[in-house]
């Protein structure tokens, strides 16, 4: 008399029910493939192994755990074993029920791998989705490319509140900015970790990455400056032999060389994001011009550079009145600026100064004599100082003397 078929629909519906309610759909016919495969003392065939890695992408799909889809397979395979004919007549054949086990447990272990293999494959799919739908919506908001309206519902789908104040961050680097390595989820993560409704966006964008982050007021930006920085890899544009130890990261990312990250001013709507945008960008293009050593730069303390470059004739009178004697020096202008811009820098402090340019503080203090000597201007008296500082930051901004100023013309 032979035995009675395993009770696939009660297994499965148990199955389910350990897996906390995970959808009894996705075991498929696992079941009845298993008792098929014991039975012939066969492993599970290749048509029953792709329905398992299809059956794991959809679940992944459908956002069903990896664990909870597992848990499914391996409790619909514990609760068959003791229901399986090979089993009930154990004590007729140990042997066969040896060879059932083995055949019992392959099958599991196969069926398992094809779930995990599919589900991995549709999370890569879903992710790579989601992170260009991401893309298309950054880009439509820099651009304005769409409708008000369309911008606020489509950020509210991503968690993001476009009423709220609003900053940019855009970060650029020496080496590739691409997403192969997680960067933007990362970026984006160390953010909105900062509390449960901060919400932010990144994107890759122009050969950079663009962060668009929650700004409700001061402390969020430089709380978010630092959780940005505090994921990225070390940077060697900021490293010094005196430096701290290198931090403990818990992340790690592929190098990207040497990165400078601009940080808009926070504004609202849609409208406000771009001009944080474009805040950003120009906080790094006046950080290059002025070979600033800093890797983070905030538009908010570039105001006076931006008001240099509002008249750029005023300016170039500025330093033609005041720095072209300083062609008459040995080598140029050229050493005697960078000293300038030292000085400056280092809060007018000559030994600081020595060690930046890696010079003696005589020679730091020669040069600064050489200034006073050739332009009549005392970069130790206040009112000189000013107007010196002034205008060596707007000969960094405008390439001075390498470009030479535009020829004047004469009024008719």
């Amino acid at each position: 008399m032979s035995s009675p078929a395993p009770p696939f629909a009660d297994i499965a519906a148990a199955a389910a029910a350990d897996a906390g309610g995970t959808d009894v759909g996705l075991l498929g016919d696992f079941l009845p493939a298993v008792a098929r495969a014991v039975a012939a003392g066969q492993r599970l065939g290749r048509l029953d192994l792709r329905r398992c890695r299809d059956l794991g992408k959809q679940a992944a799909r459908d956002g069903v755990a990896l664990r909870a889809i597992v848990d499914l397979y391996l409790s619909a395979a514990w609760r068959l074993w003791p229901t399986l004919p090979q089993v009930l007549t154990a004590a007729q054949d140990p042997q066969g029920v040896v060879r059932a086990g083995s055949i019992m447990l392959r099958a599991t272990d196969d069926a398992a791998a094809e779930i995990a293999e599919g589900y991995q494959l549709a999370r890569r799919d879903l992710v790579r989705s989601a992170a260009a739908d991401r893309s298309d919506f950054v880009d439509a908001l820099l651009s304005g490319g769409a409708d008000i309206g369309t911008l606020v519902e489509s950020a509210a789908g991503f968690g993001v509140d476009l009423a709220g104040p609003h900053a940019v961050a855009v970060l650029r680097a020496d080496g590739a900015l691409g997403d192969a390595d997680g960067l933007t989820s990362v970026l984006e993560g160390s953010v909105v970790g900062r509390k449960g409704d901060a919400g932010a966006l990144a994107a890759v964008r122009g050969g950079g990455v663009v962060i668009v982050f929650s700004a409700p007021d001061r402390a969020a930006i430089e709380q978010a400056v630092a959780q940005l920085t505090s994921v990225l890899p070390v940077n060697p544009r900021s490293a010094r032999a005196d430096a701290d130890p290198t931090p403990v990261r818990l992340r790690r990312l592929a190098p990207i060389g040497a990165w400078r990250m601009g940080i808009g001013r926070p504004y609202v709507g849609p409208a406000g994001i771009r001009l944080s945008f474009a805040e950003a960008r120009e906080a790094l293009d006046l950080a290059d011009r002025l070979e600033l050593e800093a890797p983070v730069v905030d538009a908010a303390h570039l105001l006076v550079h931006r008001l240099l470059l509002r008249d750029e004739t005023a300016l170039r009178d500025l330093i033609e009145g005041l720095l072209r004697p300083l062609d008459a020096a040995r080598g140029g202008a050229r050493p005697l600026l960078d000293t300038l811009f030292a000085y400056f820098e280092s809060g007018a402090n000559t030994a600081r100064t020595a060690r930046r340019l890696h010079l003696s503080v005589r020679a730091v203090t020669y040069r600064l004599e050489r200034v006073l000597e050739l332009t009549g201007s005392d970069p130790d008296d206040p009112d000189d100082r000013f107007a010196l500082h002034a205008a060596v930051l707007g000969a960094k901004l405008l390439g001075w003397p390498e470009r030479p100023s535009p020829p004047r013309l004469d009024p008719l």
